[in-house]
């Protein structure tokens, strides 16, 4: 009960505060409460948590330290390292919905178990992606903005597409 409290207060007052390029106090305030109150990021002088990001109830998410989590961010539930940039608008699935059978409606059949992606350390997502359930992606790999990672991805790659393919290894 009293992480339904905590919860509802950061949506109703703390993801509703400004964006930390008008008002850096409250970067501090959103860090601080999903760092000493949530409990699921590091405690970090450099994270970054910007306004309206969802984090469904916390408990499928842990974030690193020196984290950069930008505005309007869609995370069902994730293991996000360290070093991690996170562009607006991205999306990080930890479910979905089950379509396997043909005499039942898709919207009947439920959803699947949760499988949080694993962001590895020293990543960057770009804006608009979407990172299905139970991927990997390998450190130091970036995601380019609009792509869907359906796969995992190993480190030092850059992928893009939809779906995500590899476009070169960083080395």
């Amino acid at each position: 009960m009293v992480q339904k409290i905590k919860i509802i207060i950061y949506y109703l007052f703390i993801s509703r505060l400004p964006n930390s390029r008008l008002l850096k106090a409250a970067n501090k305030i959103r860090v601080w409460y999903v760092c000493h109150i949530l409990k699921i990021m590091t405690s970090d002088s450099d994270n970054y948590f910007e306004n309206r990001v969802y984090i469904g109830s916390g408990n499928l998410l842990t974030i690193g330290k020196c984290c950069h989590i930008n505005e309007n961010v869609f995370i069902q539930g994730a293991g996000i390292g360290n070093y991690v940039m996170i562009a607006p608008h991205v999306t990080i699935l930890s479910r979905s919905h089950k379509k396997d059978r043909l005499d039942i409606p898709m919207i009947k059949q439920g959803e699947t178990e949760d499988e949080p992606p694993i962001i590895e350390d020293d990543v960057w997502i770009g804006r608009n992606a979407i990172v299905m359930p139970g991927v990997r992606i390998g450190s130091g790999s970036i995601v380019a903005a609009g792509a869907v990672v359906v796969q995992n991805v190993g480190k030092k790659q850059i992928v893009g597409g939809v779906p995500a393919k590899l476009i070169r290894n960083r080395v």
